[in-house]
This record gives C-alpha cells, sequence and structure tokens, in this order.
C-alpha cells in the first residue's frame, strides 16, 4: 500500500521541483513581452529560440499571441492572392517542387509558357474584387532573363495601378535586376530558405544557401520588403527548425513577411514520396514554428501559406492564435491546392477576423511631362 500511495502522492521534493520548473517558465515568459516591446526587438540566442520550442504549448500560443497585439491590430488579417505567371519546368531541383524539370517524368506536370500580361491583370482585378490585398506572382525559374524583366516591371506597375500591393517571386535576383523592381515600386520579394543551412543539401542541389542569402542582400538593399520562410515537414528535425529561425535572426532586419509552409506531398517528388511513405509532420509542431516566428520576429507578418488546405476550423484558428496574421485566399497555391475562399469567408466570420486594407508603396520611378515641350523624363523619389 504504501508502494502505491508513493506512485499517487508526490514527495515534497517532486513538488518544490515542479514549483522551481513553473517559475522558472514564469520569469522567462514574461521576459519575452518584455524584449518584444523594445524599440529594438531582441535578438534570441539559438539557446533562447530551443527554450521556446520546448514551452508547454499552451504558454507559448499565449505568449505569441500577447506580442502579436502588442504589434499587430487584433484579429486583423491580410490577404494575398498567389497567381503563377510561368509554371513547370525548373531547372532547379528542389526535392518538394513538382515544378522542377528534374520531376516532370514522375510528377506529370505540364509545363506553360507565361501567362499573357492582360490576364494577369484580369486576375489581380478578381483577386482585388475578392477581398485580397496583396498580389503575388511566381515563375518557375532559376533567375528571370534579361529579356524576361520587361514583362515583370509591367506587370509590377500595371498591378499596383490597381491598388493592390505587389510581390513577386522569380528566384535569385541581381542587383541590377532587384533595383529594377524597386524602381517599379515592387513592394515583396519572396525568397525562401526553406530550412536550416545544415539540412538543406537534403533539400535541392542546384542553389546554394549562400545564394539564397544573397538575393535576399539584394533585395533588401534595393529597398523592397523581404518575405521569406520556410517549409517545414521535409523529414527535418526541430533542431533544423530552431536554426531557421536562428538564420532570420541573424539577417540585418528580420524579413518583413515570413511565410510557414506545411509541405504539402506531392506524389513523384523526391521528399514527397519520402513523407507520404512515412508519415507527415505534427500540425502541433507546424503550429509551434509559426508560434516561435511570431515571438522572435514580433514586427513581420507570418503567413500561412501551403499546407493550409488538409486542416480543420480548430487547428487553423490555433495557427491564427500562434500569431499568424496572413494566409493566401484562393483555391490554388502554384500548382497546389487551397483551401476555399468560400471556406475562408466562413471561418472569418466565426472567428470574428477582419481584412487589412492594402497599403501599396509608390514606385521609386515616375514618369513626369514636361508641359512646356513635351518632353517626358523619369523622377527618382527618395526612400
Amino acid at each position: 500500500m504504501a508502494g502505491l500511495l508513493n506512485i499517487s502522492e508526490p514527495n515534497a521534493d517532486s513538488h518544490a521541483q515542479t514549483l522551481n520548473h513553473q517559475n522558472s517558465n514564469d520569469d522567462f515568459l514574461a521576459s519575452l513581452v518584455t524584449d518584444a516591446n523594445q524599440p529594438t526587438p531582441h535578438k534570441h540566442s539559438r539557446e533562447e529560440i530551443a527554450a521556446l520550442f520546448d514551452l508547454p504549448l499552451m504558454d507559448l500560443l499565449l505568449q505569441a499571441q500577447t506580442i502579436h497585439r502588442a504589434h499587430f491590430t487584433a484579429n486583423e488579417v491580410q490577404i494575398s492572392t498567389l497567381l503563377s505567371i510561368k509554371t513547370g519546368n525548373c531547372p532547379e531541383d528542389c526535392g518538394y517542387c513538382s515544378q522542377s524539370g528534374h520531376h516532370r517524368d514522375t510528377t506529370k506536370l505540364q509545363a506553360e509558357k507565361r501567362i499573357e500580361v492582360d490576364k494577369v491583370i484580369a486576375a489581380a482585378k478578381r483577386a482585388k474584387n475578392s477581398g485580397s490585398s496583396r498580389f503575388c506572382m511566381g515563375a518557375a525559374w532559376k533567375h528571370p532573363s534579361a529579356k524576361d524583366m520587361p514583362y515583370v516591371v509591367e506587370l509590377v506597375k500595371e498591378v499596383k495601378a490597381l491598388g493592390l500591393e505587389t510581390c513577386m517571386t522569380l528566384g535569385m535576383l541581381d542587383t541590377n535586376q532587384a533595383t529594377q523592381l524597386a524602381d517599379a515600386g515592387l513592394d515583396y520579394y519572396n525568397h525562401n530558405l526553406d530550412t536550416s543551412r545544415s539540412y538543406y543539401e537534403q533539400v535541392v542541389s542546384t542553389r546554394s544557401y549562400d545564394e539564397r542569402l544573397d538575393t535576399i542582400d539584394n533585395v533588401r538593399n534595393s529597398g523592397i520588403n523581404v518575405c521569406s520562410g520556410n517549409i517545414v515537414g521535409m523529414g527535418e528535425s526541430r533542431d533544423d527548425r530552431i536554426d531557421w529561425v536562428h538564420e532570420l535572426l541573424k539577417m540585418p532586419k528580420a524579413p518583413e513577411s515570413i511565410p510557414v509552409n506545411l509541405l504539402v506531398p506531392i506524389a513523384g517528388t523526391p521528399i514527397g514520396d519520402k513523407v507520404l511513405a512515412e508519415g507527415q509532420l505534427s500540425v502541433l509542431e507546424w503550429i509551434r514554428t509559426i508560434a516561435v516566428a511570431r515571438i522572435c520576429c514580433p514586427t513581420s507578418y507570418v503567413r500561412l501559406s501551403a499546407g493550409r488546405e488538409s486542416l480543420s476550423d480548430s487547428e487553423q484558428a490555433l495557427a491564427f492564435m500562434a500569431g499568424a496574421n496572413s494566409f493566401f485566399y484562393g483555391d490554388k497555391l502554384l500548382t497546389t491546392g487551397n483551401a476555399s475562399q468560400s471556406g475562408d469567408d466562413r471561418l472569418m466570420r466565426e472567428l470574428g477576423l477582419t481584412k487589412q486594407f492594402a497599403a501599396p508603396r509608390a514606385p521609386r520611378v515616375l514618369p513626369v511631362m514636361d508641359a512646356m515641350n513635351g518632353h517626358q523624363t523619369q523622377v527618382i523619389l527618395a526612400d
């Protein structure tokens, strides 16, 4: 009987250890809010990021939502629409992507040429009418060519003329290409790190991690907002997710937009086949990653991207509680499915979420007509 009582009744020493552990957690949680409210947000060490991942989930979500509300309007979400302006036959070998030309024999994805400008604009008008504030355009390129630049610059200008924010993901950019997009007024450029530096070689071999960081530097230096996130559930460890967050904090400034994707495993891709055979990452671990990103990058938009279509209403509600405040509208993301717009509208009503209005920045280069002689020149605006 004594042995049974010892099992069911904690002794004084174990109770004291529990209290000490709780007090330590409470001190750590209190410091998070203090750090996040500083004029210059605290850059968490790798050890601190690991400690965040280890917190009880409810404690982590509470702190993430508290920090979120200190920097953003509560219950307001930014909504984007994503369009593939050039699909398939990409020269990169990303192991998760159906658009890679390396996997076309197994994924059977049909490559398509660039979409005509008027069709892109028509899609942007539909996105605006549906309530999106940002229109994102993606092309399956390793990098845009010289002949592609006038096309994408025209798209930026035309979409901005509709009053929408603009975002593009076109692969790697050099400094000149980034400047051209900045001059056209591009608001955001997406270039994901995908994962940690150490796991990256398991994902892609045709582009180095440092090349990704170089493109992000070129975007940042041009004055365009950086959109850079990851894909969780590719077989990486929690240590890799910790290292990815830490990589964001190594940047001179954290990305203004951070998509946290949950892998949609596509049959015929190396990583997709592996995950389909071995099992997918827990949704709660994905939500933990969202919450940690929110705490460590308190002023960034944290976006729900790929993987959302498989979530229940309750799981999506937890993701918003974790500090996500941006998501994609529409039934398709590049080549994978997305939650239906009608379902999103219903869920937003049930959760009491409201849409954020667009706030596009002005183009850096504006045409100016001389009224006296009719000559047109360009004026470069200050950032």
